[in-house]
């Protein structure tokens, strides 16, 4: 059997690779760089059969003397059909096109899960035709960063579609980075010489969208003083970004499903069809297939932005990738700003990954940006925090008012307003205040509660907890309840089933 080929610098990855893939019956030779690799290869005897070369290459993505990036060009030059796996610990959207595009055959981040790493390399040594992927185009900067397995999942489809102009449809919450995956989609296409050109379709009004999205003649309305071309017409040749999709008015999906069934449009009283060459990746954070049933979204138009989705985890589920998120963003603001970017003590980076970031990672930026300019030292410190990562009003909570409201009206305007320096250092107290207030208020009620014999304590706590909880989250979101639901960290199904559960049916919508 031919060996599988480890290349990495780092003695401990080879090690426990080579231990591994030995338990697994697998064959194993090992470099420390592409040159050792290379020399390697050219030392095998030309069209013999029985060649030793590797049945499979791991090759990390970074080594003295050489990347392994060129190596897997080098490599596919001699042998097009060995399947090449990227290692590395820079998980940035870049490394993973950069790899695809290569025609690697898949990407692993480190550190890495072991038994799946072996999984996967007796996968690729089964595997015989990969897809060819075209050259890479550098960035200067990493476009969008990300270790956790949903967003690695997203760049792995972003370079699968490399090659590719089908129709995308990005489905995730607000400030999740939706036009930041459509941007890379654009960039890392055929059509990336082309524009990009985005609309948001909830941000234009319903009177001015059909203009903006197909153009007019002269004289069409009333102001239309002269021809204007469309977002279709101004994305020719290129990527046509349709933002917040479930919010297009009803009338106008008739035209748009027009369009992309023939490619042709009518500018606004214009009689010519003009012919369109237009990639269309569309976005939504709503749920399209309960807006067709609702009637509020054509089923054929659905099925037709359906083709190819891609679904952008919310930061919360990818908690693992705040702190390389968070110093990112220190750095760009710092770099923005003109000013020297500030480091987050341990302390301060534990507690901003155990918020729930109900805006995402546009919270995070915008938190970041704040703190580049609030935070009064170069080391961020837990107080330096804004109150609503710390879960507190901005001033200070007087103890009678907390004394005469339940615990969760304390907490239950909690937002992120401008504060003054001198309020923002009373936080620290009014977190002990509210945290010590709610602990004893609870503990007296259960020892009441267990000491008068009362049947089922848990279960009334609990009600009761979850009534305030809810009703808190409602009051905050205005009644709105998707909104508390993703707040409190639930789905929407739970929620109306508390709300059930608990007799709240007059709070927040329907």
């Amino acid at each position: 059997m031919k060996p599988i080929w480890i290349v990495d610098d780092d003695p401990s990855i080879r090690f426990v690779l080579e231990k591994a893939l030995a338990r697994d019956s697998l064959p194993t030779r090992s470099f420390t760089n592409p040159r050792e690799v290379l020399d390697a290869l050219s030392a095998l005897p030309p069209g013999d059969p029985e060649r030793q070369g590797p049945q499979v290459l791991v090759s990390d993505i970074r080594m003295p003397g050489g990347t392994g990036l060129q190596l897997l060009e080098q490599v596919r030059a001699q042998d097009p059909e060995l399947p090449v796996i990227i290692m590395t610990a820079y998980s940035d959207l870049d490394s993973a096109v950069s790899a695809f595009q290569r025609g690697a055959f898949e990407y692993l981040p480190k550190p890495f899960d072991l038994p799946k790493a072996v999984a996967l390399i007796r996968r690729a040594a089964e595997e015989n035709n990969r897809e060819l992927v075209s050259e890479e185009r550098q960035a200067a900067m990493p476009e969008m960063l990300g270790q956790a397995p949903a967003m690695q999942d997203v760049f792995r489809a972003i370079g699968r579609l490399s090659q590719s102009q089908v129709t995308v449809l990005i489905t995730g919450e607000s400030g999740a980075g939706k036009e930041l995956v459509a941007r890379a989609l654009h960039r890392h296409s055929p059509v990336a010489n082309g524009p990009f050109v985005a609309i948001n379709t909830a941000a234009i009004p319903r009177d001015l969208l059909e203009s903006e999205l197909f153009g007019h003649e002269r004289g069409a309305f009333t102001g239309a003083q002269t021809q204007r071309r469309g977002r279709f017409e101004q994305a020719e040749g290129g990527t046509l970004f349709l933002d917040e999709i479930g919010d297009m008015p009803f009338e106008l999906q008739t035209r748009l499903l027009r369009v992309l069934s023939d490619g042709h449009f009518y500018r606004v009283g214009g009689h010519s069809a003009v012919k369109t060459h237009v990639r269309v990746i569309a976005a939504t954070h709503q749920n399209l297939e309960q807006r067709v049933r609702d009637g509020a979204f054509r089923e054929d138009l659905f099925h037709r932005l359906n083709v190819i989705r891609l679904r952008l985890p919310s930061l919360r589920e990818r908690g693992e990738d705040i702190p390389m998120l968070a110093r990112h963003f220190l750095q760009k603001s710092a770099k923005q700003l003109g000013v020297e970017p500030k480091r987050i003590a341990p302390e301060a980076l534990q507690r901003l990954t155990q918020f729930g970031f109900p805006g995402n990672v546009r919270q995070l930026e915008n938190i970041c940006h704040w703190l580049t300019v609030m935070a009064p030292s170069q080391v961020i410190s837990v107080q330096d925090l804004p109150p609503e990562v710390l879960h507190v009003p901005a001033e200070p909570v007087p103890v009678a008012a907390a004394d005469s409201a339940p615990a969760s009206a304390v907490f239950a305007n909690a937002a992120m307003p401008v504060v003054s320096m001198p309020a923002f250092y009373d936080v620290p107290e009014a977190v002990a205040t509210a945290s010590a207030l709610w602990d004893e208020g609870l503990a007296v009620e259960a020892t009441q509660l267990l000491s008068a014999g009362h049947p089922d304590v848990w279960d009334a706590l609990t009600r009761r907890f979850e009534s305030q909880l809810i009703r808190a989250a409602l009051d905050v979101t205005h009644g709105r309840r998707m909104e508390a639901a993703q707040r409190l960290g639930i789905g929407r199904n739970t929620i109306t089933r508390k709300i059930q559960e608990l007799g709240l049916e007059d709070a927040g919508d329907a």
